[in-house]
């Protein structure tokens, strides 16, 4: 069923009709324990509809779109740290080998589909065709544009096969955006995210928005619709998005069923260690500072 985002047509960030001009809300500032307390009956909801998913032979495919640094990333972490990695899968596909681009464009995403009872994340997907590679010159015009063609009738045929598919977009205004940017320019804990793509895309910033908006019109359809959300504060996003997804499914409220628990008839026992032991337990005194090195300017 279509979340009242789609159907109602709401704000800038939920509806991809929306006037592009219209800003987007202002940091709300939530602590780490607001957020956390938030999130909580939100990771309680998710876990109940991952055992739906699995109970009931169930396929769910999220898309994770949107600009460089939104918070793909941090949105994909919330999900896995709840769900069981056995029947929650990542797929963030590196660029295409030179086998891969004589394949079906298509071809090598369609090998992570869920199977029965699966979930799959795409840390970005089948769509990066209108977007980086569009922006960056990856692919022709004409590439872009067939494939533009050719998506809502691949999504129909998933969904028709009874896949449940979510289609995210995160968007971020370039200001914070920037300041993103700089944080993993500065710190050495996310330099690793900071790529050459990611310096080239600081100049293309309306690109992404053109080639976005080209997408939407061509791809946002009643059985496989996009849902844009604000993530200019990446905490409220996150929990936005949940609520979003979660509103989407059907009613995934399962009785658990019974399982014979009886006690034990002993006495708990104790680890025993013969060959090896195990090592010393990581101190924890407050003034405890070993391994940490001071930085010098």
């Amino acid at each position: 069923m279509l979340s009242a985002s789609i159907a109602d047509g709401m704000g800038a960030c939920h509806s991809p009709t929306a006037a592009l001009g219209e800003p987007m809300s202002e940091k709300t500032g939530l602590s780490k324990d607001e957020y956390d307390e938030l999130l909580k009956p939100l990771a309680r909801e998710l876990s109940t509809m991952a055992r739906w998913v699995s109970e009931t032979k169930q396929r769910v495919v999220v898309l994770f779109e949107g600009r460089d640094t939104a918070g793909k990333g941090g949105s994909i972490d919330m999900f896995a740290r709840v769900l069981n990695p056995r029947q929650c899968r990542v797929v963030a596909l590196p660029s295409p080998n030179d086998r891969e681009k004589t394949q079906w464009y298509f071809q090598r995403y369609v090998e992570h589909l869920p199977a029965e009872g699966e979930i799959v994340l795409f840390d970005r997907s089948w769509y990066n065709r209108a977007g980086v590679e569009k922006v960056m010159g990856y692919c022709t015009p004409e590439q872009t544009q067939a494939f533009l063609n050719a998506v809502p009738e691949f999504e129909r045929h998933l969904v028709d096969d009874d896949i449940l598919l979510f289609k995210y977009w995160l968007c971020c205004d370039q200001e914070k955006q920037e300041e993103r940017f700089e944080n993993r320019l500065h710190n050495p804990m996310k330099r690793w995210k900071l790529s050459p793509i990611d310096i080239k895309a600081r100049q293309h910033y309306e690109d992404y928005t053109e080639a976005r908006e080209m997408m939407l019109a061509a791809t946002h359809t009643e059985y496989a619709p996009w849902t844009l959300v604000d993530f200019n504060d990446q905490a409220l996003g996150r929990l936005t998005l949940l609520r979003d997804l979660l509103d989407r499914v059907p009613d995934t409220d399962l009785p658990l069923a019974d399982i014979p628990w009886p006690a034990l008839d002993h006495k708990p026992l104790k680890e025993r260690f013969g060959v090896l032991q195990p090592i010393r337990n990581y101190p924890t005194g407050k003034h405890h500072k070993h391994g940490q090195k001071k930085h010098e300017d």
